[in-house]
């Protein structure tokens, strides 16, 4: 049966796909209408997260950037069904990479490459990247595997299209190793803006006037590695158009630590740094419907077992109540 679901999807947006990206942003505006006036689709969550990150701006600035943000979702959405049967040539003129010369010459002397990215702008055009690089290099990226297997499949052919490989979370660190003793250079983009789990909370830092908890298996891999490790700052000069500028951050991630500092995370804040600039740069362009914020640093000293560093996973109020608190 599921298969079944799946070849109709996949049919309709294969099908969908060929329409001209000028139509496709006409279907984008009659969504846009009715996600937005009609659904609200998180809209409260939306309008509290603009609020609380601009507090500068008045509240006529932050409606304008609410109704941009949901006008670029929906250009993503179908952006997204486009890359399904789009050129080579298309897309390389739509998602333009800037500083791509860099990579190819740390491929060229056996480094592998560890990219930060961000859930910003379009960045599942960011795939393409294989199509600016040397072949002497590999592109690929860290993804969550979707529980069912046939939709799985479909996300997987449509980030492969142009070369990319993509490794499952579970994977990561044998795939690495294994390329890394085939003497194979890759570039590995990493997506390090989402929320962590409790018990994988190490680092807090202030994003967007926010105390936020962030991953820093990404800065932990690129150490383990010795990768270089370089930014994707990433703009929408117009729509239905990316550019792509490579920032590097370190030629080598196991030398960034000096001894003695207490920052035991200088990639990871620098990286949050990069693209907090970003953000107020084009804010719209934001996955601004994604809770990020919703693990508190008081939950998480509530959690907390300081003799045993682990965090309790278990039902808070619970937790108070053992503790005490309540």
């Amino acid at each position: 049966m599921m298969r079944l679901v799946y070849l109709l999807v996949f049919g309709l947006l294969y099908l969908l796909s060929f329409l001209p990206l000028r139509a496709l942003y006409v279907i984008s505006d009659g969504f846009y209408c009715m996600v937005y006036f009609l659904v609200g689709y998180r809209r409260r969550l939306v309008r509290r997260h603009l609020a609380d990150c601009f507090p500068e701006k008045d509240e006529a600035e932050r409606r304008k950037i609410e109704r941009g943000f949901y006008h670029w979702f929906c250009d993503y959405l179908v952006e997204t069904i486009k890359l399904f049967s789009m050129s080579e040539r298309q897309i390389r003129r739509r998602m333009v990479f800037e500083g791509h010369e860099a990579i190819n010459a740390d491929f060229s002397k056996g480094q592998s490459v560890g990219l930060y990215l961000g859930h910003y702008c379009n960045w599942e055009w960011i795939t393409s990247l294989p199509l600016w690089t040397s072949p002497e290099g590999k592109c690929a990226q860290i993804y969550h595997p979707l529980e069912n297997v046939w939709f799985d499949r479909l996300f997987l052919r449509l980030r492969e299209r142009f070369g990319a490989k993509c490794i499952p979370m579970a994977e990561t660190l044998r795939r690495l190793v294994g390329y890394r003793k085939e003497g194979q250079p890759i570039v590995l983009g990493y997506i390090s803006d989402q929320i962590p789990f409790w018990n994988n909370i190490h680092h807090w830092l202030d994003f967007l006037h926010h105390d936020t908890p962030v991953l820093t298996g990404a800065e932990r891999l690129m150490r383990q590695l010795g990768e270089s490790v370089y930014f994707a700052d990433i703009s929408r000069p117009r729509r239905g158009y990316y550019v792509c500028r490579f920032v590097k951050m370190a030629d080598n991630a196991s030398k960034t630590v000096e001894k003695g500092t207490t920052n035991q995370w200088p990639l990871t804040d620098r990286y949050f740094q990069m693209l907090e600039e970003c953000i107020r740069r084009q804010p719209e362009c934001y996955l601004w419907t994604h809770n990020r914020w919703k693990r508190t640093h008081e939950e998480y000293n509530i959690r907390l077992d300081k003799e045993t560093g682990r965090v309790d996973l278990g039902d808070l109020e619970e937790i108070k109540r053992r503790k005490g608190l309540i």
